[in-house]
């Protein structure tokens, strides 16, 4: 946390400020190593202020080592000032992307005579590549969705529900270990699966239909993001050739991913297979982002995506083609990019399964 926090100040310091906050939950646990749900990070040249509510007394003195922890008044804002005085903060960064106008109101009010500088993605640069520990909490994540995928292909039949589905999934991955979900359970199926965030319903499986399974495990607050479709009795040909162009196109990127790349030249490596297949307008989506404390964070794989992969970043690689009235089919894994390539952080199988 310490290196942390001195890379993070050396960073804010380069844009001309005395001072910073962060109130973002991912932010506020990287620097300080705090998950409760309240507070807020004062980062200065002399030492990282850590202000909550008397409600995480005990568990904030706890977890955050090597920070001062600030039980702050009713009104925040206004141990917010005193600590600002005390610091002798005249320049004070902010996160523009994590207050609303109103909020920016509030803190110009609340600190008057302090210039506010906007600060964009000081924290987050530096999230995008995980360290040790972090990928460590990462793979155990995805070892825990695996595992729920192996479970759940015993438990998906014709005539259960979508919502029976995604609670099956849920309950074995807390019974593993997990401490929730990374979002709102994926279970589309059907016509349904042309939905990207096809988010489970009372519908009920039938045969002859595609099942998208897109979920994820909370390791150590870090995420998991695993996406396998699967067929329900015996497909058509044009189930197996939808699912066949699907995987190679995401197997081609997973072979030729690699640092150095930008998001853009990775997104068209499973793009311009999907096109050629005759496909292209069917794959609306980008076919990745970074996986860490948040679900979805930098960097992007994405058409215009500029963003540079670098050795030590995950990232998810999904491509879907996505068919209205007849369904899609999405694939997704987790991998960190190493020095010449990737290595894949989830494992489940990836055969068209027949249940």
């Amino acid at each position: 946390m310490e290196k942390r926090r001195k890379r993070i100040w050396t960073r804010i310091e380069a844009a001309g400020v005395d001072g910073f906050l962060t109130s973002a939950p991912e932010n506020r646990h990287y620097i300080t190593g705090f998950t409760g749900s309240s507070g807020y990070v004062l980062q200065a040249a002399q030492e990282t202020v850590l202000l909550t509510d008397s409600r995480y007394a005990v568990q904030a003195t706890a977890q955050a080592q090597g920070v001062t922890v600030v039980m702050h008044a009713a009104r925040w804002l206004e141990t917010l000032r005193e600590q600002v005085k005390r610091l002798t903060i005249r320049r004070f960064g902010f996160e523009p992307g994590s207050i609303t106008y109103k909020s920016f109101l509030e803190l110009q009010d609340a600190l008057p005579g302090i210039e506010l500088v906007p600060l964009d993605s000081m924290v987050e640069q530096l999230r995008m590549v995980k360290e040790a520990s972090e990928l460590k909490w990462i793979a155990a994540a995805a070892t825990i969705a695996d595992d729920a995928f192996a479970h759940i292909t015993g438990f998906i039949r014709a005539g259960v529900s979508e919502r029976d589905v995604a609670l099956e999934l849920e309950v074995f991955m807390r019974r593993q270990g997990a401490a929730g979900v990374s979002f709102s359970t994926i279970v589309a199926s059907g016509e349904r699966s042309a939905l990207p965030h096809g988010v489970a319903s009372d519908r009920l499986l039938g045969r002859g239909e595609f099942v998208t399974l897109d979920f994820g495990a909370r390791y150590h607050e870090y995420a998991s993001d695993i996406t396998r479709t699967v067929v329900i009795g015996p497909p058509s040909d044009h189930h197996q050739d939808v699912y066949a162009l699907v995987l190679r196109a995401q197997e081609r990127a997973l072979a030729e991913i690699r640092p150095g790349m930008s998001g853009e030249v990775a997104d068209a490596l499973a793009r311009d297979v999907i096109e050629d297949g005759g496909y292209g307008n069917n794959f609306g989506h980008s076919l990745g982002h970074g996986l860490g404390l948040a679900v979805h964070e930098a960097p992007r794989l994405a058409r215009k995506s500029a963003d540079v992969l670098q050795e030590g970043m995950v990232v998810t690689v999904e491509p879907g083609v996505y068919i209205p009235g007849f369904g899609g089919v999405r694939i997704e894994d987790d991998i960190v990019l190493t020095a010449d390539g990737c290595t894949r952080l989830t494992h489940a199988t990836k055969e068209l399964l027949i249940l």
